[in-house]
């Protein structure tokens, strides 16, 4: 008898811990902190808003499939065009990921949540408010038009007088806020949340990854915050930070932008890399091959990632020795990448691969990435000017 009640007490514990853990019923699920709830919320509202970004890009294509057509108007084109890149960057890529990994690193760290989840589920309800800040622009007929990279002046006052620039600006710093706070949660529940005897050295190679991409957040993103609040106080208030009469510099804007811009691209990159690390040892029936190569690797291109923004720069004056830097560090980045799809293909070639579905995808993917990758390389390169070669030829 009493080893019956002492067999069932470890089930009733778990069932009432299961309860307390549980999110509320109805509309009380609202309020839900759960990593699973809260990272699923993430990836369906990022679907959704791929959708609508689907249906600008689908438009912006069907006025450009003939010549002289006039299916949208030329201002209606221009709110797509911003519209469509603000929404596939800010509001679909990096949220599906970011959702993914809430949802995934607890039950490959052996965690029963993250460390703060308040803050995870906070940081959701700012990214839904942003977002529907931002395509509110669009149903009231009042969506920027500057691009979704909103450079200076064209997105200032002068420029663009109405709202519309107000609605992105703001509703880009509350998208921002929403990964910060993903970002400063990944990144402390992987170092601080593993299950007693996962190392550092055994942690699954998608939690250095994620941890990776969630650093990069945290020191990325800051400065595009700091660009929209600066940008609308000087539309707002008349600050001059970007306007030239003012005193203003508009490579200020470009700067900020690019210093989030471009480890943006590898924010994207990781996680989705993070994802055919996992795949690969799993369908070529064999652990992956240089495992430590691999971190050295993913840590590499985080740190690299940060001294290339102003290759997106070379035409706006910037000094010669300055631009050869950005062009050797954009060149510099394709080693630690380069590494990480030799161990790809080695797991492969020593492996017994078995060509499921998800293994197709993945052959796909190393075929589009290295024509990609090898083609970044040469676009990092310093355009030659006149002067430079006529002393070359001769």
């Amino acid at each position: 008898m009493s080893d019956t009640k002492t067999a069932a007490t470890p089930s009733a514990a778990a069932s009432q811990l299961a309860r307390i853990w549980a999110n509320l019923p109805g509309w009380g699920g609202l309020a839900a902190v759960n990593h699973g709830t809260i990272g699923l919320r993430f990836m369906v509202t990022g679907m959704v808003f791929f959708l609508i970004g689907g249906v600008l890009a689908m438009l912006i294509r069907t006025q450009l499939a003939l010549p002289e057509q006039n299916i949208v108007s030329a201002e209606t084109y221009g709110q797509l065009f911003t519209m469509h890149g603000s929404v596939m960057m800010f509001l679909f890529a990096i949220p599906v990921l970011e959702g993914l990994a809430i949802y995934l690193i607890p039950k490959m760290i052996g965690a029963r949540d993250l460390v703060f989840p308040r803050l995870s589920a906070l940081g959701y309800y700012c990214y839904l408010f942003g977002g529907i800040i931002i395509m509110s622009s669009l149903l009231l007929g009042i969506a920027p038009d500057s691009g979704w990279f909103m450079y200076t002046p064209l997105s200032s006052s002068e420029f663009s007088p109405g709202p519309g620039s107000d609605f992105w600006l703001l509703g880009i710093t509350f998208v921002e806020i929403s990964a910060m706070a993903a970002g400063i949660e990944l990144t402390v529940s992987i170092l601080c949340s593993r299950a007693k005897g996962m190392t550092l050295s055994r942690m699954p190679l998608f939690c250095w990854y994620i941890l990776v991409m969630a650093l990069m957040i945290v020191f990325g993103f800051p400065p595009l915050i700091l660009a929209s609040i600066l940008l609308e106080l000087e539309r707002a208030a008349g600050m001059p930070f970007f306007t030239v009469a003012a005193g203003g510099d508009p490579l200020l804007w470009q700067h900020l932008f690019w210093l989030f811009g471009h480890p943006e691209v590898y924010i994207i990159f990781l996680p989705a890399a993070g994802i055919v690390s996992t795949l690969i040892p799993v369908f070529s029936g064999r652990p992956i091959v240089g495992y430590r190569w691999i971190v050295i690797a993913v840590i590499l291109t985080g740190f690299i990632s940060f001294g290339l923004w102003v290759h997106h720069m070379f035409t706006v004056g910037i000094p010669q020795l300055a631009q050869a830097f950005f062009s050797v560090a954009s060149m510099l980045v394709a080693i630690p990448t380069a590494i990480q799809v030799f161990a790809w293909l080695a797991t492969l070639w020593r492996g017994k691969v078995v060509f499921h579905l998800p293994m197709l995808w993945v052959s796909g993917f190393l075929v589009v990435f290295v024509c990609g990758g090898l083609t970044g390389v040469m676009l990092a390169l310093v355009p030659l000017t006149g002067r430079y070669t006529i002393p070359i030829l001769s």
